[in-house]
């Protein structure tokens, strides 16, 4: 098994400037930590960033279960 991390390609492809847009991945944690800051519970920054990539780590394996 690689130790490359699975990003689920680019969530909104640009291919201006060398910048290739955000990848999925970054998008799902991006949508998690909105979510986790809503529940008003007090967590250090790197808890958050971690859980929501977590998260976002568990949206991509789902989403690419056959």
């Amino acid at each position: 098994m690689s130790n490359e991390q699975e990003d689920g390609g680019q969530a909104f492809p640009c291919d201006r400037h060398g910048y290739t847009g955000m990848t999925l991945r970054d998008y799902f944690a991006a949508k998690a930590m909105a979510a986790m800051v809503l529940l008003e519970e007090v967590h250090s920054e790197i808890e958050v960033a971690k859980w929501s990539y977590q998260q976002a780590d568990a949206m991509l394996e789902e989403r690419n279960r056959k």
